[in-house]
């Protein structure tokens, strides 16, 4: 019998939320709202702020003119729980009741990768010089205690790459826009370098060779 504390795989949570609304995205469960005006996005995030209270599980929400941005995990196990899926269910509820459109193209997380071939000696300095902490559970991560900058992630190099650069940008989509947006840098000028890895992530690179990864939650060891 699954508790409510149990990590859920990715597929499981994602198969369980209104798809209108919810996505997975680096290991969080997020959802953006548009809303008419600056007063029912704070009515809103108010009604979230109850329910969350009444569940005792709190998401981070994000409030800006014309969209309310709500995004949740279960810090206590590092990972998606029954917890999250509830309160994506009662988050939506609270949405409809207000009349509230999905902005899913706005729900994507950003994401700093620095490929090292020394990560020990090299994520120290990031972590000093960004004022950042550890991930618990995640020893090649480092996020901002704001909760507002990017989180930096650490990628182990097996040999020196002095052609490339070696820190990339990861933008974490909703997994059903990623083509899309893949294409859409393509279109601007972009070219495509791997697509060894689709759907987890699509290497990409600019004219001069700068690269970024469009990544999903699929095809991942939490999937």
């Amino acid at each position: 019998m699954t508790k409510a504390t149990d990590v859920l795989p990715h597929s499981t949570v994602s198969d369980a939320v209104d798809a209108r609304h919810w996505r997975v995205l680096l290991g969080t469960l997020r959802a953006t709202f548009r809303t008419p005006d600056w007063a029912t996005g704070a009515a809103f995030v108010a009604r979230v702020a109850q329910a969350a209270d009444a569940a005792d599980h709190h998401p981070d929400v994000l409030l800006r003119y014309g969209q309310v941005t709500v995004t949740t995990s279960s810090h206590d196990v590092h990972g998606l729980t029954q917890r999250d899926v509830d309160l994506a269910a009662t988050v939506t509820a609270l949405a409809d009741e207000l009349g509230l459109e999905p902005a899913v193209a706005a729900s994507e997380v950003l994401e700093v990768a620095v490929d090292a071939l020394d990560i020990p000696a090299v994520r120290p300095f990031w972590q000093a010089v960004l004022g950042y902490v550890d991930v618990p559970g995640d020893p090649d991560a480092l996020v901002d205690p704001a909760g507002t900058g990017p989180a930096f992630w650490f990628q182990q190099m097996d040999a020196p790459r002095p052609q490339r650069n070696r820190i990339h940008l990861d933008v974490t989509v909703p997994h059903d826009l990623a083509e899309e947006r893949v294409a859409a840098a393509i279109a601007a000028g972009g070219r495509l370098v791997s697509d060894h890895a689709v759907p987890a992530f699509w290497v990409l690179a600019d004219p001069e060779g700068n690269e970024a990864c469009v990544c999903t939650w699929q095809a991942r060891p939490t999937a």
